[in-house]
């Protein structure tokens, strides 16, 4: 009988993926509860597999006293030293409980711990095997949806794809695959339940690590990610080798690899952009295709005015200001983006009328005061059109040589007066340039100002300015999808209350909800669920053909 019980237990173990203590645990509280209901009133009961019989012991405590008064809580000293031979008086003993029959009740609570038990267990296995896999991608088959939610098979554990992490007009079928990006691990009394997301930025970058050895093998790095779902994703990369293409390593040979991610988001638009330490550089490179005209920048705000050919306008801001609003996010620069003849005036101010510093020199000057060259060697020089220390530089020795009576000391002379000279040309345009540059940033500071001051309200209907909120994410939904479900037409509205209470808040929502789910509703019959369906999905329609 022994070893039956082991190898039963030991067979479990194996099916379940328990370890045996936990099955011999489970097995021992069952009986001990079984016992407690035959025996409510002896005081702490104890059990014990025996190996040998394959059957739990039961033991309760009892203390020792002289005499005994209630003797299913005490034992006498003499009685107790049976049991075990220190005992002493005040300390408490186990004596064995022999019980023939624990009844049927008593039988059947049993089974039920040892269930609850045994289920217990594999949610602590399931919990723990998954809370490694936190912030990866998962694979599952769909199951089915329950209130807008997606149930997803994941094998020891259930997926749960909640309606607000799942991108607008995706949908599965039952026995789908689907792979998402693992939010959260929840206990419940059922089961470990899995959260998973369609909509976080992290799916992306996962997804680019799968398909991009460069960037698993640290040669290329993500340097920022911003998406709207369903939409358009724009994501930066850098490369930490010279012999690495970012951009490209990301495409891969004929645009494979990026396809491959675009078909596992359904379509979903991707750009993928080189990163740059310098702002102006890394907004072009988001911006693109647009071309820019010039940067306006106040890097104390972290403000950016961008200027791009009038018939470049539309393509800069994109669909609904969604190019320019991701590009804002991916350099987290404050963005305006303006049009050449809006902003002709602030290209015409004299700041912004580049020229090169005006450096002057005396080159022939210094040749003429150094020692051992002279007027002579300035005539030669002006001769052979040897007038400015570049150009001098440029000829080089073996040039300056071929002039005549120059010899390769003088001329070795000369080219270091030429060097000396282009040196402090240098930096004086350096210190010019600079001046110009402080010039140029408050000029545009002021002329900025006074032309958002005078053209305030037309740009609150027309100009596009987008502003970087860190602390705030911008709503991920197209603009179509906030249609309320009040908005139904000729639908009754007790129909319409029971759509809200059952968390339908816009007409997206519903166009995407299998009409099994909306029948399924108490109160709603097929008919009048098809009637809503097809409301919603033409309206939904209607606005796409629109744009």
């Amino acid at each position: 009988m022994g070893s039956e019980v082991i190898s039963i237990i030991e067979q479990i173990s194996r099916e379940k993926g328990l370890e045996t203590q936990v099955l011999i645990d489970a097995l021992t509280s069952a009986v001990e509860a079984a016992a407690r209901k035959k025996l409510p009133y002896v005081g702490e009961i104890h059990g014990e597999l025996n190996q040998e019989t394959g059957e739990v012991d039961i033991f309760s405590e009892k203390t020792v006293v002289e005499e005994v008064e209630e003797p299913d809580l005490e034992i006498s000293l003499k009685e107790a030293r049976e049991f075990s031979e220190d005992a002493e008086l005040g300390e408490k003993v186990l004596v064995q409980q022999v019980l023939a029959n624990y009844g049927r009740i008593a039988a059947q609570l049993a089974k039920q711990v040892i269930m609850q038990k045994v289920r217990d267990a594999e949610i602590d296995i399931a919990y723990n095997d998954f809370q490694d896999k936190k912030g990866e991608l998962i694979n599952g088959i769909v199951q089915r949806y329950e209130h807008g939610d997606l149930i997803v098979d994941l094998g020891r554990a259930e997926g749960v794809l909640p309606r607000r992490e799942q991108v607008f007009r995706e949908t599965f079928s039952r026995g789908e695959r689907i792979r998402g990006y693992v939010l959260d691990i929840r206990k419940t009394s059922k089961n470990a339940v899995v959260i998973l997301s369609r909509t976080n930025v992290g799916l992306i970058r996962r997804l680019f690590e799968l398909e991009v050895p460069e960037i698993s093998g640290g040669m290329v790095e993500i340097m920022g990610i911003v998406r709207e779902p369903n939409g358009r994703t724009k994501i930066a990369v850098k490369t930490n080798d010279r012999d690495v293409d970012a951009v490209g390593a990301c495409v891969g040979m004929r645009g494979m690899r990026v396809q491959s991610i675009v078909q596992e988001l359904r379509g979903e638009k991707i750009d993928i952009v080189e990163f740059s330490e310098d702002p102006q550089i890394y907004i072009k490179h988001a911006l693109s295709p647009a071309k820019i005209s010039r940067i306006v920048t106040k890097p104390g705000e972290k403000h950016m005015t961008i200027i791009v050919p009038d018939d470049q306008m539309s393509l800069a801001i994109g669909k609904k200001g969604q190019n320019v609003r991701l590009a804002a996010k991916l350099v987290q620069w404050r963005i305006d983006i303006k049009g050449e003849a809006e902003a002709r005036e602030l290209l015409d101010h004299p700041a912004f009328k580049t020229t090169k510093p005006q450096v002057t020199e005396d080159f022939l000057g210094m040749i003429k005061d150094a020692k051992g060259l002279g007027e002579k060697v300035v005539a030669i020089l002006f001769a052979g059109d040897v007038v400015t220390s570049s150009i001098a530089l440029e000829r080089g020795l073996k040039g300056l040589v071929k002039l005549p009576n120059i010899g390769p000391k003088k001329a070795e002379a000369v080219l270091e007066l030429a060097q000396t000279c282009f040196d402090d040309a240098m930096a004086e345009a350096a210190l010019q340039e600079e001046k110009e540059s402080v010039d140029l940033e408050e000029a545009a500071g002021d002329e900025s100002d006074s032309l958002e001051d005078a053209n305030a309200s037309e740009e609150a209907v027309e100009n596009i300015a987008y502003e970087q909120t860190l602390a705030a994410e911008e709503n991920d939904d197209e603009d179509e999808a906030d249609i309320p479900v009040e908005d139904l037409v000729d639908i009754d509205p007790e129909v319409i209350q029971l759509l809200v209470n059952n968390e339908f808040q816009t007409l997206a929502e519903l166009s995407i909800t299998p009409l099994e789910e909306l029948s399924a509703i108490e109160g709603i019959s097929k008919e009048v669920a098809e009637t809503v369906l097809k409301q919603a999905r033409d309206r939904i329609a209607l606005l796409e053909n629109t744009e």
